[in-house]
């Protein structure tokens, strides 16, 4: 009995072992001492030696409440594709507003940039992504410079942008438009009601030629009208500033389950995820 317990063992510390050798994984790490502990991230790394590109994933929560951890199998699924996957958090209102949400996304940037090496990953090949509220934040550091460049990088040091099923893009319209009055009070709660500041958060604003914007898909539930229309909308401003924009319509998703099935194996979203990224990677 005492050598089979022994054998077990052995064999666990063996395991053990060798899924540490296949990729190095780190959980609440700091990127910035703003936040205290809404500044961490989780990073799921590949083995010695790789050098795959990097996804930084930006959870919803209508810029109140969310976790980095939330992620089901996104880090195992962009891991076996020779992606490095890195989960954030953020700073919430009305703690802080969008200004400061977006700029704690691009010090996630900055500390991928500065430690991608660390974990097999290629500081030159950085994708953002987000859902819900993260899509608009990485939509928002994606075309809005000021971000990255506080943290003395640029636009173009973004290899790509995938925002999914957001729908403030341009936030005075979608305030105009909103159906549901909790919908409506919920975006003025956390962009207020002056107008100039609406437009400010609205990624559409700040889509511009010759700023380096990197190249965007964008994914929306198919029968979800106000995320269509922000999503079209984005795409047509980026295209019309000499960018590249795709948008992909999710047909039979929700809001919630384009979120929960991305990285499983035959999804369509995740199709079009990997085609865009790997057409960028070489994969």
């Amino acid at each position: 009995m005492r050598r089979a317990l022994s054998c077990l063992l052995a064999s666990l510390v063996v395991v053990s072992v060798q899924a540490g050798e296949a990729g190095k994984v780190e959980r609440d790490v700091s990127y910035s001492k703003a936040g205290g502990g809404l500044t961490r991230l989780d990073v799921y790394g590949l083995g010695a030696g790789e050098k795959g590109p990097v996804v930084v994933w930006v959870h919803g929560g209508g810029w109140e409440r969310g976790d980095k951890g939330r992620v089901l199998g996104k880090p195992k699924a962009f891991n076996e594709r020779g992606y490095v996957f890195v989960t954030i958090n953020y700073r919430f209102h009305p703690a802080v507003t969008y200004k400061e949400q977006a700029g704690d996304v691009a010090q996630a940037v900055r500390w991928v940039r500065d430690h991608a090496g660390d974990y097999g990953g290629d500081p030159g090949r950085i994708f953002l992504m987000g859902h819900s509220a993260g899509a608009h934040l990485v939509a928002l550091a994606g075309t809005d410079g000021r971000y990255l460049e506080s943290v003395g990088l640029k636009l173009s040091d973004l290899s790509g942008v995938v925002p999914v099923d957001g729908a403030c893009y341009d936030v005075p319209r979608q305030i105009g438009q909103a159906v549901l009055p909790a919908m409506k009070a919920l975006y003025t709660k956390v962009f207020t009601e002056n107008e100039a500041t609406q437009k400010d958060a609205s990624p559409v604003t700040h889509v511009a030629g010759g700023r380096g914007v990197p190249p965007f898909l964008i994914l929306h539930v198919a029968r979800r009208r106000d995320s269509k229309a922000q999503s079209e909308q984005l795409a047509a401003a980026l295209r019309e500033a000499g960018g590249e924009a795709k948008v992909v319509p999710a047909a039979g998703k929700t809001h919630a389950t384009i979120n929960q099935d991305l990285g499983k194996p035959d999804d369509p979203p995740t199709r079009a995820v990997f085609e865009f990224l790997g057409e960028r990677v070489g994969k």
